[in-house]
């Protein structure tokens, strides 16, 4: 079974690090992105999200939301799900959304990644 709760490291080599998860699945977290709209050095931002509970999926979804700090006015959500593969490794397998802000509604379509 996944346990998300410890440190994660993406192709990207950008690091999550995930607390303990709150009984009604819950959690909270840093994000370490390597990668950055403003081409700085690595930032942290904090995270939360939740996760299905494990009682009802050996293999739990999850989400959560970045807000990225000082160097970026984007906010990035990512889906996903939790598989242990077969050598016993756990893997997150996840999709994203980014949205910057843009100064019109006729700017929107440019908004998000």
């Amino acid at each position: 079974q996944c346990d998300l709760s410890g440190l994660w490291r993406n192709e990207q080599q950008s690091l999550m690090e995930i607390s303990a998860l709150e009984d009604d699945g819950g959690f909270q977290g840093n994000y370490l992105t390597r990668v950055s709209l403003s081409g700085g050095c690595i930032r942290v931002s904090p995270l939360r999200g939740a996760q299905q509970d494990l009682a009802e999926a050996a293999w739990p979804t999850f989400g959560f939301t970045v807000r990225w700090e000082k160097f970026s006015n984007a906010t990035a959500v990512f889906v996903g799900q939790c598989f242990v593969d077969t050598g016993g490794k756990e893997v997150l397998a996840t999709t994203w959304l980014l949205r910057e802000p843009v100064g019109s509604l006729e700017d929107d379509w440019e908004a998000t990644r």
